[in-house]
């Protein structure tokens, strides 16, 4: 009690200047801290110019930093010296290990590192990165003397070297677990080199100009045995959420040195004739600036201010064939053919200054349609082989497959080992079943070839078979949209490449066009842009949907289908009626020459399949007569002529089923043969055929589906598009089934009723 009766006293008398002194505390931490604020928003909107900016360095990575004469020099310091120059701020180089350089600017001694530092995904956790200043890649070198490693196999059981930290030092990890090497981590890329060339490493892997410029220079007794393997872009970075006015700087200083010609200049000075086009480097990213580009949507034009898309349309119009089953390449989405043939085509197409109409058929009827005169060129996922080339002329490779094992998702497979004794499903024509064709020579499993990739993923899903090979982008992006219940098991192994490809020795222009106008695209970022539309797809996104939902999207392309179905069936029966009774009378004739008229047309056309017949008049009339045909007139042509020949025997047996008296009493009524057969011998002889025409229109409608070999939109045509998007061919073939039968269904009835309301 004494105690509190003391505090409250002392309270009492002290009060006011306790609560003035509080009161003075707050008011100023508010003012500091007001002024700090204050003072930070000014730093954040004042920009770069005029401000001093520490960049950490490393000194070992030449021709990017090191010194010579006591100079600090590189492509990486007269780029930023340079950039600061352009955008009115001043730097200050610290000279760091490329370990010490990162460490400083995460603990904020510096204020970025420019250090030849590759933009990774692991990196971009801690770091913002500029926009890529430089292209790199991964080579394999060995001592000059040694004739003994030309390839990764060679390898195997040896020790190679490689700078710790870097890009090649991981793929040399990565390679090493494949071929059975062990990877030596060395501080500096000179040491790494130096192991080689005193024996202790086999080879050594790093940067290809780091690698290049010291062997140029003479000071690198090394000499590269492979090929550059792709790697990350170098770029500035910055502390992650820190300086991001000196990074918009950067970018925006880089896109100015470009332009005047200075990056440029630097790149050749260091680099000499293996230096990069800088407008270039990072698919077009490193002359973008601070502008950010939307991928866009699928079918849409690209928008990218180094890649025009408004070039007068100038070079004629061409005619360009492709198969729209084969996603994420092309397909059909609401009703557009979209996918990256699709896109890359268009986007070529308006900065080249051409037009073209595409023709959608299956991928062999697209090849023919380039055969046959049809088409102008063809693109439609289309690999180069040398057995093609000696029938079209190809394009510049627009994309590099690969091919990849899948298995179901709960199976235990995970090697080719493992497929000993199984069956391997894969679709035919496909570099998927070259390579399973020759894995199957040395594991021994049976191949199991489909003409889908659906019906290919369903046959594994459902356990029928064990794996399937497929192109490797194919595979991805159907398992990310989520319809496909598989799992990749293995990486890509090296495929075939894409071309775009006209008849051999024709469209020369159209071909020098297309590879124009898909360099511009690499050069820009054009082409990345469009490849991320449809690659870039994570798995999250990809959820599948329901069975309604999936009826619900696919219900206006079906009906489209059953619509031109339909309109097909209607025409061919109109115009089969009309051969079938003429011929019919025909074959009644007396006059031997008409009767054999009639009896070889019934003859070629029972005699010959309905397919061979739509490839006849579709393909092989046009290579004739020059003159093309659309699917839809070669189709009615085909099955008219097809379905008439049935007909005609349906029309000349009905007559004979006619008593013979009954032609004679109208003779002898005084009616000609004409009125005699129209009045009295006819109407009796059409109640006798009409379950046979119903027959016949029936079987008609049915055939329409064999002219999707030609590309026409009909009902079965447009089930193999959506499940090609899809890949939900059960779900959507229930459909298609119920849809055909409830139209003939009616159809039948609809006859039924014609045949007892005339004939009773």
């Amino acid at each position: 009690m004494t105690l509190i009766r003391q505090t409250a006293a002392w309270w009492r008398e002290y009060r006011a200047f306790t609560l003035a002194s509080i009161t003075a505390l707050f008011v100023l931490l508010f003012t500091v801290g007001g002024a700090v604020g204050a003072a930070n928003a000014l730093m954040q909107t004042k920009g770069a110019e005029g401000q001093t900016y520490t960049i950490a360095t490393d000194t070992t990575w030449a021709p990017f930093e090191f010194q010579r004469d006591g100079e600090l020099r590189g492509i990486d310091i007269d780029l930023i010296n340079a950039i600061a120059e352009d955008q009115g701020f001043d730097v200050e180089i610290d000279v760091l290990g490329f370990d010490g350089a990162l460490a400083a600017v995460q603990s904020g001694q510096a204020d970025a590192v420019m250090a030849g530092m590759s933009i990774t995904k692991e990196r971009e956790k801690t770091f913002d990165f500029s926009n890529p200043y430089f292209d790199s890649g991964i080579q394999m070198a060995v001592a000059q003397n040694d004739d003994t490693i030309a390839s990764y196999e060679d390898l195997a059981g040896k020790t190679v070297s490689a700078k710790t930290g870097t890009e090649g030092f991981a793929f040399a990890e990565t390679l090493g677990e494949e071929h059975g090497f062990t990877v030596t981590g060395f501080q500096d890329a000179s040491d790494a080199y130096g192991d080689v060339t005193a024996g202790n490493s086999a080879a050594v892997f790093d940067d290809y100009p780091i690698l290049a410029y010291g062997i140029a220079t003479g000071n690198v007794a090394l000499k590269t045995v492979t090929d550059q393997e792709k790697a990350s872009s170098y770029g500035m970075g910055v502390k992650k959420g820190e300086n991001a006015e000196l990074r918009e700087a950067f970018n925006e200083g880089l896109k100015n040195v470009i332009e005047n010609g200075t990056y440029q200049a630097i790149l050749d000075d260091y680099l000499g004739a293996d230096a990069p086009e800088a407008a270039t480097i990072g698919s077009g990213k490193a002359a973008l600036g601070n502008e950010e580009l939307d991928l866009g949507e699928p079918g849409e034009l690209p928008v990218n201010p180094n890649f025009a898309t408004d070039t007068p349309k100038t070079n004629g119009e061409f005619v360009i064939a492709t198969d729209t089953t084969f996603a994420p390449f092309i397909y059909q989405l609401d009703g557009t053919n979209v996918g990256i043939d699709m896109d890359l085509l268009r986007a070529i197409a308006a900065n080249q200054g051409f037009e073209v109409e595409v023709k959608t058929l299956g991928f062999d009827a697209a090849l023919q349609a380039v055969q046959a005169g049809q088409a102008d060129g063809v693109i439609a996922g289309m690999s180069i082989t040398d057995e093609r080339k000696q029938v079209f002329d190809f394009s510049d490779s627009y994309y590099a497959s690969g091919v990849q094992m899948a298995v179901a998702e709960n199976s235990d497979i995970a090697s080719y080992e493992d497929l000993a004794g199984q069956t391997v499903a894969v679709k035919t024509g496909t570099v998927g079943y070259d390579f399973a064709q020759e894995l199957s020579k040395d594991v021994g499993f049976e191949v199991n070839a489909f003409q889908d990739s659906a019906d290919m993923y369903n046959d594994v899903a459902t356990g029928n078979s064990a794996a399937t090979f497929e192109d490797a982008p194919v595979l991805q992006f159907g398992i990310a949209s989520g319809n496909v219940p598989l799992k990749i098991v293995t990486d890509p192994e090296p495929g075939a490449d894409y071309g775009f490809a006209v008849l051999k020795g024709q469209n020369a222009e159209l071909l020098q066009l297309f590879n124009d106008g898909l360099q511009n695209a690499k050069d820009s970022g054009v082409y990345q842009m469009i490849i991320d539309r449809y690659l870039a797809i994570e798995d999250a996104e990809g959820s599948g949907t329901s069975f309604w939902s999936l009826i619900g999207a696919s219900m206006p392309t079906l009906l489209q289908g059953l619509m031109l179905t339909l309109l097909a069936t209607a025409l061919s029966i109109f115009f089969a009626m009309i051969l079938g009774i003429v011929f019919g009378i025909l074959k009644l004739s007396t006059n031997v020459v008409l009767r054999q008229l009639a009896s070889a047309y019934v003859n070629i056309f029972r005699g010959t399949p309905v397919l061979v017949q739509a490839f006849f008049f579709y393909f092989g009339v046009p290579a004739v007569t020059g003159q093309p045909l659309d699917a839809l007139t070669a189709g009615v042509i085909t099955l008219s002529l097809n379905a008439g020949a049935y007909i005609t025997e349906v029309v000349r047996g009905g007559v004979q089923s006619v008593d013979p008296g009954q032609m004679e009493a109208a003779r002898s009524l005084g009616l000609g043969w004409g009125s005699s057969m129209r009045r009295v011998v006819m109407p009796q002889a059409f109640k006798i055929m009409t379950p046979n025409l119903i027959n016949q229109f029936i079987i008609t409608l049915k055939d329409t589906s064999l002219l999707s070999v030609l590309g026409f939109a009909e009902l079965t045509y447009q089930g193999r598009i959506v499940i090609a998007s899809t890949f939900r061919s059960f779900e959507i073939w229930i459909v298609v089934g119920v849809m055909y039968f409830v139209v003939i269904w009616l159809l039948t009835v609809l006859s039924n009723w014609f045949d007892r309301k005339f004939n009773k």
